[in-house]
């Protein structure tokens, strides 16, 4: 098993794993490492997107239409 440190944490970031930890029953070590651990394993939506337009047959083909619109400014006063 791996170990990591990290440093210059934020000390709210910091309570808000201990009040975490402590609403789900467990150490801040195991709730960081259920949190990392679950980003870590969550697809990528970009990644998903594409297999799923390689599984379909690919996107080369794809109509992509003309942007001929004009940006417009926006007045914030």
């Amino acid at each position: 098993m791996s170990s990591i440190i990290v440093r210059g944490l934020d000390e709210a970031v910091k309570q808000q794993l201990a009040a975490q930890a402590k609403e789900h029953g467990r150490s801040m070590e195991a709730e960081v490492r259920d949190i990392l651990t679950r980003a870590a394993r969550r697809p990528h939506i970009g990644m998903a997107l594409l297999a799923a337009a390689l599984e379909a047959g690919g996107v080369e083909e794809l109509p992509v239409p003309a942007r001929d619109d004009v940006a417009r400014s926006v007045d914030f006063g």
